[in-house]
């Protein structure tokens, strides 16, 4: 399968190919059955039939789904990089402009027919990724194509109906909100259930459970997910500073803590981590 793009259609279960995350590709994300709370950076989204996400995948995000519920979707993810050239010899970098200003927006499609149009697209662009005796060069001209069509359709349909926030909220919603803003504000001070709580004027046992039933994961794994992710960044942005610097900044008060936490969350070491990120760079950019 092409590493620049990955495609998964109409997957069933709560099996993620990715957990909780953060990643360099961008990802079109399409929800068609079941039940799904998404949350993504600081907002929750209470998905329906139709719905799709876009994300330029630096900031966390994951699907919330009762394990004894239906849950349908399909996704791509793809490296700007990848088909970039293509973009700018068509004039049509315009594509990628949601991802790159928004961040991440939902596209309410109410499953009309252009969203039927683009499901079909991403079913031959899964099916198509998992091709194995084409030459190589010829297949990755069929993908791009296919992509290509795929971002002009997400495109068309983010002209109709593309919205950052759902117009109304419930209060469980927007006290989970405020929690998720508060943490990424401060994850990297010392935090704990208790000192949000109290920020926030709200009880440490309403935080904890409110948080968990919202989002399926606790405040702390959301908190280390955070550091984590400022962790990645800064061992690509900054590769003069230390990796115990970095560490410590991020909000990691124990360098041996940070070591074990990092290889596994990451299944690396960072000092392994940084030297693929940084070849990558110097690959892409020499």
């Amino acid at each position: 399968m092409n590493q620049s793009m990955i495609a998964f259609y109409r997957m069933r279960g709560t099996n993620e190919p990715f957990d909780y995350h953060a990643h360099e590709e961008y990802e079109i994300y399409f929800f068609h059955a079941g039940t799904c709370r998404y949350l993504i950076h600081n907002q929750i989204y209470d998905l329906e039939p139709g719905d799709i996400l876009i994300m330029d995948g630096m900031t966390l995000h994951k699907p919330n789904v009762h394990p004894n519920s239906e849950y349908i979707r399909s996704a791509v993810h793809f490296s700007p990089k990848w088909v970039k050239s293509v973009l700018e010899e068509l004039g049509a970098m315009y594509l990628l402009e949601a991802f790159q200003r928004l961040h991440h927006c939902l596209i309410r499609t109410k499953e009309n027919e252009e969203s039927k149009a683009l499901e079909k697209l991403i079913q031959q662009l899964s099916e198509l990724s998992q091709v194995t005796n084409r030459q190589e060069l010829h297949l990755e001209t069929e993908l791009k194509v296919l992509l290509l069509q795929v971002l002009i359709s997400v495109y068309n349909l983010g002209q109709k109906d593309s919205k950052k926030l759902i117009d109304k909220k419930s209060e469980k919603a927007e006290h989970v909100e405020n929690i998720l803003k508060y943490i990424q504000a401060h994850y990297m001070e010392k935090l704990t259930v208790g000192s949000i709580a109290e920020a926030l004027n709200l009880s440490k046992s309403y935080v904890s459970h409110l948080f968990r039933e919202m989002t399926g994961f606790t405040v702390m794994e959301y908190v280390m997910a955070s550091r984590l992710t400022q962790v990645k960044y800064l061992l690509e942005m900054e590769p003069k500073k230390s990796i115990k610097e970095i560490a410590f900044e991020s909000g990691f008060e124990s360098a041996s803590h940070f070591s074990r936490y990092f290889r596994e969350h990451v299944g690396m070491t960072a000092g392994e981590f940084r030297r693929k990120r940084l070849k990558i760079y110097s690959e892409e950019n020499g």
